[in-house]
């Protein structure tokens, strides 16, 4: 009979987590030892938000993440992580420890407490989609197995609270785990989809655009086969970008209002059929609210919710509403022509004397890129710049596109590569970005991975300055590339020049023994035309509201 740690490992391990993120503190040390003598790696990283994020996107890769931490101190350091992944549908396990429930008569004052016992619970209540206080030997093991359920149903974080005096409480000797199966009401099922397909069959245009929960329910297969039997064009989504590969016919680019190529804005905005599958759409997404999507010509279907015109459906998942689309009579189309990216070409030159520029960077990185990297991107132009290269396969970039959190990208790169060492990151950041959480390049070395991470260099908060700059968007200057002598592991260039450029990306790609830094010096003015569209229109809205 397993303890309740145990128990809690153990599951984890059966839904294939392999790897646990987190900083150790005295009341999660117990479960620490259990962790330690474990089948599941124990990945401690320099600081909390580094855990949580590694954990975020560890998730986004494998299908569920792990992270653990101490009390308060180190669990509400999680609240920022957390919450990124509940707004973009990754599923973390936040497992915290606390004080022991028999420590905790009188109301003691132990420390890390802040106000009640119960503070951080009725935190992580409001930033998860399930939560659970291991507090009786009862019923600890339906409790576990109910929120690891609703982490995979939800695709969103749940919170474990494990207090120290029953780690090794045994559970119930007679419980035995029950898969629960769910299914689409079938009525509805069948209504919404005959109303689809005639909407799709009568349409002259139609458009899908494909939306990252078909990622994160692992529904990208059911997509292509989707698309090869109807030969619908489909777009993406900034959040959604590579659910699709880029290089495939059918695929458009992303849609995202006035912040997307003009061809593709014209030829979605004027679909009279749009198919919006597992799409949840953002300001960032919509272009600022500049999209126009017109729901009397719309399907969308989530994991939460079913519209069709204006008729809604209840309890139909989004996989069977897929998979009843590829079984039906839809139409296969014919297209003259639809928009396509520019593929990357070999035929890039670089100017050795020039100064890099935004542009000259990601138009070199394009073509830079093979089929074993995968892009992760933090938010500014980091991720605007890079929506525009050109992804080779499906889940290959990664980026907070909708939550937008800085800091994102150097410890997502060790999530990532532990999810899939196959994958080789190449992590796009900001100067500001990286002295948030680039010291998790030192877990990095510890874990012996090896990203090439680009730091743009504009000696400060680069996406602020054209919606209202001042002192405020100023950073202390570092020397980026000598972060590797300061860890004794990888290595670093710095790049003023295209030539500058040349060199060291032929250097990052022969080097895979360790990580890789390019401190990438830029003209603090200069941006991709994409930021500018947004900051232009974000700038707007801020003097709007100085109106008010």
């Amino acid at each position: 009979m397993p303890t309740i740690g145990q128990y809690l490992i153990d599951r984890l391990r059966s839904h294939g987590v392999r790897h646990v993120f987190g900083v150790p503190g005295d009341y999660v040390l117990g479960f620490y030892e259990l962790l330690d003598h474990s089948d599941l790696k124990i990945i401690n990283t320099c600081d909390e938000q580094g855990a949580g994020f590694a954990a975020d996107a560890y998730a986004r890769i494998n299908g569920l993440g792990a992270v653990c931490v101490t009390y308060c101190v180190g669990g509400l350091k999680l609240a920022n992580t957390t919450a990124e992944a509940f707004a973009e549908k990754s599923p973390v396990v936040v497992i915290s420890g606390a004080p022991g429930i028999n420590e905790r008569a009188k109301n003691p004052l132990l420390h890390h407490k802040v106000r009640d016992f119960d503070t951080q619970f009725k935190v992580f209540e409001h930033l998860t989609v399930a939560s659970t206080v291991l507090k009786d030997r009862e019923t600890a093991f339906q409790e576990i197995d109910r929120v690891l359920h609703a982490a995979l149903r939800y695709k969103r974080p749940v919170y474990i609270e494990l207090p120290r005096d029953m780690v090794h409480e045994n559970g119930r000797a007679d419980y035995n785990p029950v898969e629960i199966q769910e299914a689409s009401d079938l009525q509805a099922l069948r209504e919404a989809l005959q109303e689809a397909v005639t909407m799709m069959n009568q349409a002259r245009r139609p458009v899908l655009i494909a939306g990252i929960e078909l990622h994160r329910f692992n529904l990208q297969k059911e997509l292509m086969e989707l698309i090869e039997k109807t030969n619908i064009p489909v777009a993406a989504t900034l959040l959604s970008k590579s659910v699709i590969s880029e290089l495939h016919p059918n695929y458009m680019g992303i849609y995202e209002g006035a912040m997307c190529r003009e061809e593709v804005r014209q030829y979605v905005e004027s679909s009279d059929c749009l198919i919006l599958l597992g799409a949840f759409m953002s300001d960032v997404d919509l272009g600022i609210f500049t999209a126009r999507i017109d729901p009397q010509r719309s399907i969308a279907v989530t994991s939460e919710k079913t519209s069709i015109r204006f008729h809604n459906y209840e309890e139909i998942y989004l996989k069977d509403f897929i998979r009843g689309l590829i079984q039906s009579g839809i139409h296969r189309r014919e297209w003259a022509a639809i928009p396509h990216p520019e593929p990357p070409g070999p035929d890039f030159i670089p100017k050795p004397a020039e100064k890099i520029t935004i542009r000259r960077l990601f138009e070199r990185l394009n073509a830079f890129l093979d089929d074993h990297d995968v892009v992760i991107a933090d938010p500014g132009d980091a991720m605007f710049a890079g929506a525009d290269l050109v992804i080779h396969r499906h889940t290959e970039f990664l980026a907070p596109a909708y939550y937008t959190s800085m800091g994102f990208a150097v410890p997502a790169s060790l999530g990532v590569q532990l999810a899939n060492s196959k994958l080789r990151p190449l992590v796009l950041v900001g100067d500001g970005a990286f002295q948030m959480t680039g010291m998790e390049l030192a877990t990095v070395a510890r874990f012996n991975g090896n990203p090439i991470v680009i730091i743009l260099n504009n000696r400060g908060y680069g996406t602020e300055r054209p919606m209202q700059d001042g002192s405020f968007n100023d950073i202390q200057p570092w020397q980026y590339s000598s972060i590797p002598e300061l860890f004794g592991y990888g290595k670093g260039y710095r790049v003023k020049t295209e030539g500058d450029l040349e060199f060291a990306l032929c250097k990052a790609r022969e080097y895979t023994e360790g990580f890789c830094v390019l401190d990438v010096q830029l003209d603090p003015q200069d941006c991709s035309p994409a930021l500018k569209r947004l900051t232009e229109a974000l700038g707007k809205k801020i003097q709007a509201s100085k109106k008010l």
